[in-house]
């Protein structure tokens, strides 16, 4: 089973945001994927005003890293 929950990353340690259906101490993969609506928060309005499509470039060249 595959699913993707949100998380925060708070003093060495992700803190999961939703609900997950596992047992005690089962072992699970984690796939780090930035929220990018955060990524684009940190630099809103350092390269002035962008269109709808420069955004989503940025969107896909942030996913890319």
């Amino acid at each position: 089973m595959s699913k993707t929950v949100r998380a925060r990353y708070e003093k060495g340690v992700l803190r999961l945001l939703d609900k997950v259906d596992l047992e005690d101490g089962e072992e699970v993969l984690v796939s780090i994927k930035r929220n990018i609506r955060s990524v684009l928060r940190k630099y809103r309005g350092a390269l002035g005003k962008a269109s709808l499509d420069e955004i989503l470039q940025l969107e896909e060249e942030a996913h890319i890293q």
